[in-house]
């Protein structure tokens, strides 16, 4: 059964046997720019809808334009495509293909649908009018078929210089479609390119290579973005008038992914890191793949996340606290918990044994009992949360405030009988008593506490650096994107001894926080930093 409109196509087309019994899709990035969360969906989509029907899925990289593609970009589309649990049937690129896609051009001017025009970019841009006023035909369109052919071997062979000439489809000035207004094929750009070296100073379109290299590899169903739904006529048209496939691939386009509060412009990702507004492409701010992963989101979010938005026919906006709920959905049942204390104060127990400490038990994870629990250090001096104390407390406040009784999860009850406060009028430490009768696990049966706080050991305790994010972008009251400043804070909180030995990558949640990551680049035993993954609540509500 169907799950969305593309399944319901590929099912129709194995009914009636279109492709045979073949389902074959590819994944095809340019690589001038890391891969963001809008990529994820179509990764997803077209691995998956491969695998549903026992098909193959190709990555195929567009390397048509020679001038901005990088090989770093090369490493980190296939790391990111690992990274989400996919792999590819084969590897393949563009560039590839260029002498078949030349021959494609040859043929199209033999039989008289191209032509070298001599207009400049500008030029070109005038003669196509607009969408209410026809185009206008080039001066160049009528040469002879043996004038263009002559032309085009020419540019090909180094002749002319960049923008000097190009290679028109000759279909239709008066389209409705702009894209059938005569599109340019081919271009001159004489530019030494990783793949093919300075063999080519002609380099084909992405409108006329796309559709050719899908055929080539035997693509039934070329899955894209709804923004070349316009594109998809010239597609058509470049397969049908070269005419070597008799059973053609279809274009079939979905709505691409926008998020709340994201930008997901490749060009403007590239500004952000060129400018230093970030660290790199892997800031935990960015929405780059590479970015998500270091921030510790898990593929298995990732990929529930895409299946939950489906597959739709028309752009929309999703809100961005639904990925973050997929986080969270993933990561509860899966990380273990860590006390971590954010402003700390210091609490004095006044009349427990200077000197002596003990060990205390604390569950991982409350949500997954089999993942057992760890001791945790007790002593006479400890740090509480900032939050955790009020000098004057208001109602339904039920955390510590002078003559407050509390728990410290999996210690004691505690009494707050006095506090010192600095010069500046901040709290410096509290005093409190414990009852050693109430010790978790004893069995006590007592008076009743409303307020449960975490700790850590003071004697113990360890140094981190933690890194909260906020969103890069912010809507204003006009309803633009723009930059938002206060998109990090970074603090120093005090954690149980056992995260220093955390590794790079390891995710925890801190107690009453939320969910953390042990950073990939900056973490070190000796000096542990720890980003903010997602916050405990959620903000996002399933639609009734």
């Amino acid at each position: 059964m169907a799950d969305n409109f593309i399944q319901e196509i590929i099912e129709k087309d194995l009914q009636t046997k279109k492709y045979g019994e073949k389902v074959h899709t590819r994944f095809p990035p340019e690589p001038n720019g890391y891969l963001h969360i809008g990529h994820a969906k179509s990764i997803c989509l077209n691995f998956s809808t491969a695998a549903k029907y026992g098909g193959k899925c190709n990555l195929r990289y567009d390397d048509t334009n020679p001038v901005k593609e990088d090989v770093e970009y090369v490493d980190a589309i296939e790391e990111d495509v690992r990274w989400l649990g996919f792999e590819w049937d084969q590897r393949l690129w563009a560039s590839d293909y260029f002498e078949q896609m030349y021959e494609a051009a040859v043929e199209l001017i033999k039989k008289g649908k191209a032509f070298v025009c001599d207009l400049s970019g500008e030029e070109i841009r005038a003669y196509r009018g607009t969408l209410t006023e026809p185009g206008k035909e080039s001066p160049y369109r009528n040469r002879s078929i043996e004038e263009n052919l002559r032309l085009f071997e020419e540019m090909k062979a180094g002749r002319y210089g960049d923008g000097e000439k190009v290679l028109r489809a000759k279909i239709d000035m008066a389209s409705p479609n702009i894209n059938m207004r005569d599109p340019v094929i081919y271009r001159i750009a004489h530019a030494s390119h990783h793949n093919t070296g300075d063999k080519w100073c002609i380099y084909p379109m992405y409108d006329f290579a796309h559709p050719i290299e899908d055929a080539i590899e035997g693509i039934t169903h070329s899955i894209c973005t709804l923004e070349f739904e316009d594109h998809r006529p010239l597609y058509d048209w470049v397969l049908r008038e070269v005419g070597w496939w008799p059973q053609p691939p279809q274009q079939i386009e979905f709505a691409r992914l926008n998020l709340t509060n994201t930008v997901m412009s490749k060009r403007y990702l590239k500004a952000l890191v060129e400018e230093g507004a970030v660290e790199d492409w892997d800031d935990p701010r960015m929405p780059t793949i590479a970015g998500i992963r270091r921030r510790g989101y898990t593929p298995e979010a990732v990929r529930n996340f895409c299946e939950a938005i489906g597959v739709a026919k028309a752009n929309s906006t999703v809100d961005i606290s639904l990925l973050e709920h997929c986080v969270r959905e993933d990561l509860k049942e899966k990380v273990e918990s860590r006390n971590v204390i954010f402003d700390p104060i210091k609490v004095i127990i006044t009349n427990y044994p200077p000197g002596q400490s003990e060990l205390c038990e604390i569950e991982n994870n409350a949500q997954a009992p089999e993942m057992g629990t760890r001791q945790v250090s007790f002593s006479r001096e400890l740090w509480i949360d900032g939050a955790d104390f009020m000098e004057e407390p208001p109602k339904k406040y039920f955390r510590l405030f002078p003559g407050n009784e509390v728990r410290l999860k999996g210690a004691y009850f505690v009494t707050c009988t006095d506090f010192v406060k600095n010069e500046d009028g901040s709290i410096k430490e509290i005093h409190c008593t414990y009852d050693p009768e109430t010790r978790s696990g004893n069995g006590f049966e007592g008076r009743k506490v409303k307020g449960t706080i975490h700790f850590v050991d003071a004697a113990t305790a360890v140094p981190v650096t933690v890194r909260q994010f906020d969103y890069l972008f912010v809507e204003n009251e006009q309803g633009e994107m723009v930059a938002n400043p206060d998109n990090i804070k970074v603090s120093t909180a005090y954690a149980e001894a056992s995260l220093a030995a955390a590794e790079k990558g390891e995710r925890f949640q801190f107690f009453r926080h939320g969910y953390y990551v042990a950073d990939s680049k900056l973490h070190t035993s000796e000096k542990p930093v720890f980003n903010e993954i997602v916050g405990l609540k959620s903000s996002w509500k399933p639609a009734k």
